[in-house]
């Protein structure tokens, strides 16, 4: 992870199949991964193949690009890291992080920057915009969180990022489920006022009634 975390790692998908293992490496930045003609990923499967002890052949890395990088806590936590170690006011980076994030389309988000900000005394500084939901099922589904640390001259800084992902029923993006207090209102049908007797019967009209004589 620290290795990838310059080129936007957002997290690792396995596929265990009877005859290989593949990893997956989400990144923002695939080309950096792959490194000049393959020769990165491929010293990254041999590194893999020998810390966990794969037989020769049997480890397959591939890099995939994150699809929304702005609904990635993960990344999103790094480039924070990346703005305050390239010394950017705590304020102004959150506030961009923050910005982004909305405009990715999430539905909510939250940064808490915790350490000494400013002077000897630590304290947290929370940066909050759209709706954000903290219990339940829900928030398993819905919630993502990302906590990373960052070392500065003044000491240790920690960041945590939480996005709340919209809902989308193709599962792209966000959760299938919707949010269970989610209200979908159903348009009414446009009534057909009937100007002339319809049978129910046959859908004709109906026989003219008897005419009695005395």
């Amino acid at each position: 992870m620290r290795e990838l975390a310059e080129d936007g790692y957002s997290g690792v998908e396995v596929r265990v199949t009877p005859t290989r293992t593949e990893i997956i490496i989400l990144a923002t930045r695939t080309q950096n991964v792959l490194g000049e003609k393959g020769r990165r990923i491929r010293e990254l499967t041999s590194v893999v193949q020998k810390r966990f002890s794969f037989p020769e052949g049997t480890v397959e890395l591939y890099a995939e690009k994150v699809a929304t990088r702005g609904l990635c806590a993960i990344a999103q936590a790094e480039s924070l890291r990346y703005k305050l170690i390239g010394g950017l006011a705590v304020r102004r980076a959150c506030y961009g992080v923050l910005r982004f994030i909305m405009e990715s389309g999430a539905k909510g988000c939250e940064v808490v920057v915790s350490g000494k900000l400013r002077g000897q005394r630590a304290k947290a500084m929370k940066f909050v915009d759209g709706l954000m939901i903290h219990s339940g099922e829900p928030a398993s589904e819905y919630i993502d969180t990302a906590v990373r640390h960052v070392l500065l001259r003044q000491g240790v800084l920690g960041i945590k990022v939480k996005i709340m992902l919209p809902w989308d029923p193709s599962g792209k993006i966000g959760p299938k489920r919707p949010l269970p207090d989610h209200v979908s209102i159903v348009e009414p049908k446009e009534e057909i006022l009937c100007t002339q007797p319809v049978s129910e019967q046959k859908g004709g009209k109906p026989d003219a009634a008897p005419v009695v004589t005395q």
